[in-house]
């Protein structure tokens, strides 16, 4: 072990030299409160966040899983005989997806419900990509759409007539609707692909974007970076219709600032220039989702920024009949 740093505050994993030679063991926890209504796809969603600080790392193989509940007390035991094993299911079937299995945990009861897990791996320094190797000329990729939070937080409000009349002049409650089944079903998918992919075509470091924003987690990659450098970004991919009701509300999510708290989001990548498109066309050609250029890497002070006038880029661009995206 000798002179191997311990290295880990800051980053998406903690990832400790073992004594056994040349291993590092690369560990990440996270737990929050349900945001969507249906407990197997919170399961779901539960378990690709927690996956997707490994993905972040370039780690694609998790060894170990844990799940962490904490099962709400003022849930009758009927309701608790329904939603706790489905939210089980939804994490253990989300494992089995990344090609891990959950081994044990630890229930409490409690006020609230939350949900959460542990994710760890054994692996050698060529399985990990360290996020702090951005050069000037680099550009930055993102594998999901933002605006999860607006999402969800819409669907709410269909309920509450109040809130629902600020912004119907803008959105449909079929739209609404929509944006929620798309936000749902974006946070339950897997980073793996991405983290695959950022092996082949040289990722210089990453980071995955959840409860700060997408400036947020900008900020905190750019912070760590090596060399002296800044990143802009000037594209901002968004689940259709959300930019409009994030405007609507006076700007209370503040998601074309970068500020709108993600769950589950997409990996941010900085990739060579000249690989960049090329790693675009592969993950959609593997995933069938779009990933985007939505900035660069230039010399600078180790901040990152949000252009004045981002473009916002509605996903999907067409809206197809039955189909999602």
């Amino acid at each position: 072990m000798g002179n191997t740093p311990r290295i880990g505050i800051g980053m998406d994993s903690s990832v400790t030299p073992l004594r056994h030679g040349g291993l590092s063991l690369v560990q990440t926890t996270d737990f929050f409160y349900p945001l969507v209504d249906d407990p197997y796809m919170m399961g779901k969603i539960t378990c690709a966040n927690v996956l997707s600080d490994l993905y972040a790392m370039g780690v694609t193989d998790c060894d170990n899983m844990l799940m962490l509940l904490g099962v709400s007390n003022k849930m009758s035991t009927k309701e608790r005989d329904v939603i706790v094993p489905m939210l089980m299911r939804g994490f253990k079937d989300c494992a089995e997806e990344g090609g891990t299995h959950v081994t044990g945990g630890q229930t409490v009861l409690n006020p609230w419900m939350t949900i959460g897990g542990v994710a760890t791996t054994v692996c050698q320094p060529n399985e990990y990509i360290m996020p702090d190797n951005a050069v000037a000329g680099d550009v930055l990729v993102l594998t999901k759409p933002l605006g999860t939070q607006v999402a969800v937080n819409a669907y709410t409000w269909l309920d509450q007539p109040e809130r629902w009349n600020r912004i119907k002049l803008v959105v449909s409650e079929d739209d609404v609707r929509k944006a929620y089944q798309r936000a749902m079903f974006s946070m339950a998918r897997l980073n793996r692909t991405g983290a695959r992919l950022m092996h082949k075509y040289n990722g210089h470091g990453a980071t995955d974007v959840t409860g700060f924003g997408l400036l947020g987690h900008a900020n905190n990659l750019a912070k760590i970076q090596k060399n002296e450098v800044g990143f802009v970004i000037h594209n901002l991919p968004v689940i259709a219709k959300m930019a409009s009701i994030s405007k609507a509300c006076g700007n209370m999510f503040g998601l074309l600032q970068g500020h709108s708290a993600e769950t589950s989001g997409g990996l941010l990548i900085c990739l060579p220039r000249e690989q960049a498109a090329a790693f675009c066309k592969d993950i959609e050609k593997q995933e069938g989702y779009q990933s985007w250029i939505i900035g660069i890497v230039e010399k600078g002070n180790r901040t990152a920024r949000i252009i004045d006038k981002p473009r916002v880029i509605e996903v999907p661009a067409k809206d197809r009949d039955g189909e999602l995206w």
